[in-house]
């Protein structure tokens, strides 16, 4: 069973290169995910403790922003016993430009812990399910003992209804590491100003993310750790890690697929810069 929402986009969704950021793409689709929950006899699972506990997202096109509402096409992918799948594909005037998967769990917060799906909400997640054709392949890494170190602070509005930094801004984090990083290695990495003339474009067209703890607020900043892992003409591989600083827990594991591209957005070859980088911060294939 697929179901389209329609989503309304926000001006402040776009980003200095002129076009939807991909961590907004996340906010689509939580609605859609929403919407198709709250409409299900499932529906009291969005206020009992279900988590995401991981995203993959496809950027297939750069989106403009609007005044029609984006169409977002939800189904249920694979159903455990304790999680269950569900799949996107997200359409700008009737062109495909994003394809992901949310990976959900039922959590119980008082025993810190996921706990098995009820009878009556499996049942249903499995009779409307359907198969998934998976994603590419983009590889699996690990950030190594040297990496590019960033500091995040959470902001008290990231914390959600669970008391917990809500999904969506996890991208936040590791796009802000990741532009820090580029801003240290090239003078005109990224657009800083209005006046400023893009010299080049960063392209993600593909972004990993799996949950391994809840990340709460805090005053003392939580660390991104980057490294570079694949390099290929004009695409890199970017691993990723959330740090608690006290503890030094990972909460989140990250991998991103970004496309260097010149000042019109066409792909261009790697500054030599990245692949020094990549020498300096490797990332370890797992």
């Amino acid at each position: 069973m697929s179901a389209v929402f329609r989503i309304p986009q926000r001006w402040v969704d776009l980003d200095a290169q002129g076009h939807v950021n991909n961590a907004a793409v996340l906010d689509y689709l939580q609605e859609a995910r929403v919407a198709l929950l709250q409409d299900s006899p499932a529906a009291h699972l969005l206020g009992n403790g279900i988590i995401v506990a991981g995203h993959q997202v496809e950027y297939l096109a750069s989106i403009a922003f609007g005044p029609e509402p984006l169409e977002v096409a939800v189904r249920v992918g694979d159903v455990g016993a304790a999680r269950f799948t569900v799949a996107y594909e997200v359409f700008e005037h009737g062109r495909l430009v994003v394809r992901a998967r949310t990976v959900l769990a039922q959590f119980d917060f008082a025993a810190g812990r996921p706990t098995r799906l009820g009878v009556s909400e499996r049942s249903w997640l499995a009779s409307v399910a359907e198969p998934l054709e998976p994603l590419r392949d983009v590889g699996r890494w690990r950030v190594g003992a040297a990496a590019h170190e960033h500091p995040i602070a959470v902001r008290w509005s990231d914390i959600d209804r669970y008391g917990h930094v809500n999904n969506t801004l996890y991208y936040d984090y590791v796009a802000e590491a990741r532009v820090a990083l580029y801003g240290e290695l090239l003078p005109d990495a990224i657009r800083a100003t209005m006046e400023a003339q893009a010299a080049r474009t960063w392209l993600l067209v593909r972004q990993d993310l799996s949950h391994t703890a809840q990340m709460t607020y805090q005053r003392e900043p939580y660390v991104v750790r980057t490294a570079v892992g694949a390099l290929g003409r004009t695409s890199s591989t970017l691993a990723a890690e959330i740090v608690e600083p006290v503890t030094g827990r990972i909460t989140a594991r990250s991998t991103s697929v970004v496309v260097h591209g010149d000042a019109a957005g066409r792909p261009a070859p790697l500054p030599e810069e990245l692949r020094v980088a990549g020498e300096r911060w490797p990332a370890v294939a797992s």
